[in-house]
Order: structure tokens, then sequence, then C-alpha cells
């Protein structure tokens, strides 16, 4: 099933696969459900005892939802669906992770004195590998010892072996002596790795690690080991020996441990992601959110929309545009109108239910989840919210708040600040939902610089089955 596939192939159809035998548990459970419903109340009737009450609702807006506990009349069926998905789940695939310590031999690469690039290079090399292979994964060395290795040899060898990653460990030099920091190189040409997510990361993390000056992450690198090898590949500077104070760095035990600890923790994160929900909200917006879908969908990035009802009536094209790019549509609110909104439990509901039945006609779409405009506490719903958090629930929506926020509803905001907003918020969490506004011009303009700044994150759309993040469990 795997043959011949990366390990981000695999481990995406390993995840899918666990969706899938999910879904079809949850179907089936409901099923077994129905059927036991089915024989209990032909019972029932056939023995006229007295008739049951029948809860139903007048109208498909009400929503209410009726719980039947089934897990005894299910438990066996259940235990045995559980048992043949494990049977059917692929087991776990261990990555293999390729280390490239450049020639070595009588290519020392640059030099400072007596500190020569070949050697620090296979010293990092082997302290990734060590925390590599103490951590599960399969690490194949360049070269292990001071043996001249050509590059194609390299890639060669790197490729027949299908590892799913490419790391070559380098120094840097300059004629310029004040020049310090670390660069890290991929093939940009080639959109069908993901070479560029592995640099940002290597080059992220390893910064984080080390305080290190990250000069630049580079699409231009025109390396034969990053632009021919079969698997995503990158290569890391880690600094310019020709910089004295840099130089007694590199050449230091403990600095070596710092940057392959760096190394490692952004090959961890390429292989096991945390989990961010971006999110947007007060759309859709004819420019703005265009502009938005245009960056999620050339990055294949599925995000969450909550709707104003009232904009889905302008622009009922970018909400239909929204719904068949694959994105989660949620309710916001009919009309942005704190007052009127929060005035009553009741003025709360008419405005939800206007707004639900206006992006149901414009996209076909039955919303489940909604988010409170200011969250669901604030300070003009303090005497209401609780009832209307009840009232909600009761009816089976869903609601959501944040755990980050690039503060775009904080008008003049430059655009730097929003992106530094949403980093420093996250707080390296590894369930984050993020908060945005797709109206925003500013948000569109920065979009794709903070996708950037994630790269330790996956980017999934919120669903019924995403735990909800919730203000008073903050």
């Amino acid at each position: 099933m795997y043959e011949g596939k990366s390990f981000g192939q695999k481990y995406s159809e390993y995840c899918e696969q666990r969706r899938r035998n999910k879904r079809r548990l949850r179907r089936m459970t409901l099923a077994a459900a129905l059927v036991v419903c089915a024989a209990l109340l032909a019972f029932i009737l056939s023995d006229r005892v007295l008739p049951i009450e029948v809860w139903a609702t007048p109208e498909k807006k009400e929503r209410e939802v009726v719980e039947i506990d089934l897990r005894e009349l299910v438990e066996v069926q259940t235990a045995q669906e559980l048992v043949a998905e494990e049977k059917e789940t692929p087991a776990q695939v261990t990555p293999v992770v390729f280390i490239d310590a450049g020639h070595g031999g009588n290519d020392g690469g640059c030099f400072e004195g007596e500190i020569i690039e070949k050697n620090i290079n296979l010293s990092i090399a082997g302290l990734v590998r060590d925390k590599l292979e103490t951590s599960g994964y399969e690490v194949v060395m360049s070269r292990s010892t001071d043996k001249y290795v050509a590059l194609e040899d390299r890639v060669e060898n790197a490729n027949s072996i299908n590892a799913d990653i490419y790391i070559s460990i380098h120094q840097n030099s300059s004629d310029v002596k004040s020049v310090n920091g670390m660069e890290v190189w991929y093939d940009g040409t080639d959109t069908q790795r993901d070479s560029r997510r592995l640099a940002l990361l290597i080059s992220q993390q390893t910064a984080r690690s080390t305080g290190a000056v990250e000069r630049e992450v580079r699409g231009d690198a025109g390396f034969h080991v990053t632009d021919s090898t079969q698997m995503p590949a990158c290569l890391i500077e880690t600094g310019f020996l020709s910089n004295k104070e840099e130089c007694a760095k590199l050449a230091s035990q403990e600095y070596q441990e710092k940057i392959a600890s760096g190394i490692v923790q952004g090959i961890e994160y390429y292989f096991h992601p945390k989990t961010m929900y971006l999110t947007f909200d007060d759309g859709p917006s004819e420019e703005n959110t265009s502009r938005v879908l245009d960056i999620l969908k050339d990055r294949n990035i599925k995000a969450t929309f909550f709707l104003v009802g009232e904009n889905v009536e302008k622009y009922p094209d970018i909400a239909r545009r929204i719904v068949a790019e694959g994105h989660t549509i949620g309710i916001h609110c009919y009309r942005h109108d704190y007052e009127n909104l929060y005035q009553s439990v009741g003025s709360f509901m008419e405005d939800f239910e206007h707004a639900r039945r206006v992006v149901y006609e414009a996209t076909g779409v039955e919303a489940v989840l909604f988010r409170f405009p200011g969250g669901s506490i604030n300070s003009y719903n303090g005497m209401v919210y609780a009832q209307i958090i009840q009232e909600m629930t009761k009816r089976g929506y869903i609601y959501y708040d944040w755990n980050a926020s690039i503060g775009d509803a904080v008008t003049g905001t430059e655009p730097a600040q929003l992106v530094a907003n949403g980093v420093e918020t996250t707080l390296g969490r590894k369930k984050v939902i993020l908060l945005a506004h797709d109206v925003v011009y500013n948000t569109g303009t920065i979009l794709e610089d903070l996708l950037d700044r994630f790269p330790e994150y996956e980017m999934r759309p919120l669903s019924e089955e995403i735990e909800p993040i919730h203000f008073k469990n903050l």
C-alpha cells in the first residue's frame, strides 16, 4: 500500500484511514441504535403497554437533541468493530532520515586556523543521529568517518534507500569578518516536494535552540544535494567560521549540542506537527475574502469561516466559493450589532436563525458550528451568555472561541504587528484556534508571511468532531 511513497504521504494516508474507520464505526453504531429502537417500539406496541412520548421539534430550526443511552445494547458490536479497525489500520511507519555531513577527506571546506568545517559538520551530524535514533527514527549518514564522499554518491544513496527527508549540514565563510548567522537553503522550483516547510522548520527550531541570527531561508539553492534528491531536502549553514566569535561557538561541544537539538526538533515537527485551526470572522467580503481564499488554495490549506448573514446576502458567490473549496462554514451572526444581539436570549436567537437561514439558502450548508461576536464571554453579554449557551447547546449547535489572535480587529494595527501578535499569542500550544478577520485588508496582505511563521503546525478546518475551546476553560 505504501511502497514508493514519502513519509508525508504515508502518514497522511494513515491518518485518513483512521478517520474513515472512526466514521464507519459511528455509522455502524447509529445503525445498531436505530434497529434496537425500532425493535423496542414494536415490542411496546405489540404488547399494548402505555404509549411512549415521541419527542419531535415543530420546526427544523429547533434541532432538539434527544440522547438515548444504548451503550450496553451495542457493546458487543462496538468491540467487534474496534477489533476490525485495528486489523485494517496500517502499522506506524518509521521515518528514514538521511544526514549529509559534506565531503570529508581531502575536501575540508572552509576553515579558521585549526578549526575545519568537515570536522564540525561530522560532529553535529553525529549528535543529530544519536538524538534521532533515541527518538525512534531510522538514520542513514552520508559518512560517519573522515572519508571523502562525492555529492553525487550522497544523493544516489539517499534516493536508492527511499529516505523520507535529506538534511545537509555545513558551515559558511565570508570576506567580511563581522558577518554572522544561520542560513537554510532549499530548491524552490520543485513544488512536488515539501522542501520549503522542512527548511522553514530547520531554520526556525535551530534559531530558537541556539539564539543564532536567523539570516534567511532561501529557495534558490542550486545545490546538487537539494535539487537532485527525490525527497524533501534542505541545506543548513549553521554559522560563519570566518567570524572569530561565532567560530569559537561553532567549535564548542555545548553549542553543537544546541544546533543538533534544533535540527532534531525541526525534524520532529516535520513528521509530527502540532495542530492549528485557522478561523476567519465577519466575512465574506468580495476583495479581501477572495485574496484570503487564493492564498489558502495555493497552499492547499483548509480553514473555517464564521459568516455574517448580511454579508452573505451581499456576496453569495464568495460564500459558495468557500464551500466549494472545502472550507468549513460556521455562523457568526446576521448583523454585527452587539447591543441588540445581546439584549436577551430571544434577540440572540432571532439574529442567529436569520443568519442560519441566509447561509443555508446561499450555500446549501446547514451550519452547526458558530462563534459568538466578541467571543462567548464579553463586555456586552455578561447577563445572558450562560442562558444563550444553554439554549444553543440544547438545539445542537457547537460554539468555538479562540486561544490565539492576530489582533486585526484593532483599527490601525500595522501589518508587521499582526504577524507578531499571531506568533506571540500561540505560546507554543499543541492545539491552537487562531482568530483572524477576512474582511480586514491587512489580514490578506500578511497572510502568507503569517503562515510561514507556523511550519510546526498542520492547518486543519474545524468540524463537529473537534473539541471546542471555550473562554471559561482557558
